[in-house]
Parts: structure tokens; C-alpha cells; sequence
């Protein structure tokens, strides 16, 4: 009769065989077989509560990724429509006193601060001739498109000027003294320019 110890070493060493090692499942296998597992108990889930099951499940997952995407997208400094105007329309100030203001910032190398005020000195302008009706919370592109209708002969100098305070106070671009430059030349330009006798106030 054999003892419980003797049994004991004999199935160990039967174990131990070679074949038997080869036969058992690999630690991926293992864990590809668990997965298998837990991905059917998710599928029959989602069969269970959507229409479609898996297939629902994956459109609607990328239906919320692309959302929050866009969210992201329309938060982000100069996302979407979101521009604020270009005058503010608590302030009285003159065109001289915004030229003043952005000569001041360029002086001491405040670009942007010197971009925005010479764009509200172009605008403030305009509407004191009488270019464009005075209108609350006009945009740069606005402003852009709206003088351009009137002389259109500067729709590219408009709209490359309102790019230049778009990217600099909306976007990641980094203000110069060239992107001031180019306000500063548009200005001058401007008070120069006479529209079309014929020609309305754009609105």
C-alpha cells in the first residue's frame, strides 16, 4: 500500500512531466481568454440595452469624443465666433487719443496693447467719416468686411490687418513692431482714402 507522502511524490513527479507543462495555457492565453470573457459580458450587456448592442455603443462613443472635441475647440482663446469688438463702447475716446495710447505701448515694446488701440484709432475713424455706421460690438473681421465694401481696393490690406489682431489677441501669435508697422500703414492709408461719392455708409 502506498503512503499518503509516497502518493503525493508520485503525482508531483507525473505532473512535473514535460507534456503536461506544454499543455497548460500560457499566461497570454490566460489573460486573452479572460478578456475574451469580460468583452462578451460588455457585447451581451450592450445587446441587452441598446438597439445595435457594440455597434451603438461605438457610434455613441464617438459621437461624445468628437463633442468634447469641439468644445475644446470652441474654448480655446480664439475658438469658434467668439471675438470680442473692437471698440469698447464705454469708451469715448478720439482716434488721436487710441493713436496716442498705441504710440505709448509701441514705445515701450507692448506690441499687442499698440495693435489693439490702432485698430480701435482705424475703426473710431471710420465711423467719425462717416465709412462705416457706428454699430455696436463690430469685430475686426467685421470690420474687415465692412470697410472693404466701401474701398475695395484695401480688401487685402483690411483683412490681413484684421488676421494680425485676430492671431495676436485670440491665438498664439507673438506681436512686433512689423505687425504694429503694418496697422500704423493701414491707418494712414485710410485717412487718405475717399470712398465712392455714390457709396453708403456700410452697415
Amino acid at each position: 500500500m502506498v503512503s499518503r507522502e509516497e502518493g503525493a511524490r508520485l503525482a508531483w513527479e507525473e505532473l512535473s512531466d514535460p507534456v503536461y507543462q506544454e499543455a497548460r495555457p500560457s499566461l497570454l492565453e490566460r489573460f486573452l481568454a479572460w478578456l475574451d470573457e469580460l468583452l462578451g459580458g460588455l457585447l451581451g450587456e450592450a445587446q441587452a440595452v441598446l438597439p445595435g448592442g457594440w455597434w451603438t455603443l461605438g457610434a455613441l462613443l464617438v459621437l461624445l469624443l468628437l463633442l468634447v472635441a469641439a468644445l475644446v475647440w470652441y474654448l480655446r482663446p480664439g475658438g469658434g465666433s467668439r471675438r470680442a469688438a473692437v471698440l469698447d463702447p464705454a469708451e469715448t475716446l478720439t482716434a488721436d487719443d487710441h493713436r496716442a495710447r498705441a504710440e505709448q505701448h509701441a514705445a515701450r515694446g507692448a506690441y499687442a496693447e499698440a495693435i489693439r488701440e490702432r485698430l480701435r484709432a482705424i475703426a473710431r475713424d471710420l465711423e467719425d467719416r462717416a465709412v462705416l455706421t457706428p454699430r455696436v460690438g463690430r469685430t475686426a473681421t467685421e470690420l474687415a468686411a465692412e470697410t472693404s465694401a466701401v474701398l475695395p481696393d484695401l480688401r487685402a490690406e483690411l483683412h490681413r490687418a484684421a488676421a494680425l489682431f485676430n492671431d495676436v489677441w485670440y491665438g498664439d501669435r507673438e506681436a512686433t513692431s512689423e505687425g504694429y508697422g503694418l496697422l500704423c500703414a493701414l491707418d494712414d492709408t485710410l485717412r487718405s482714402a475717399v470712398p465712392p461719392t455714390t457709396a453708403e455708409p456700410a452697415r
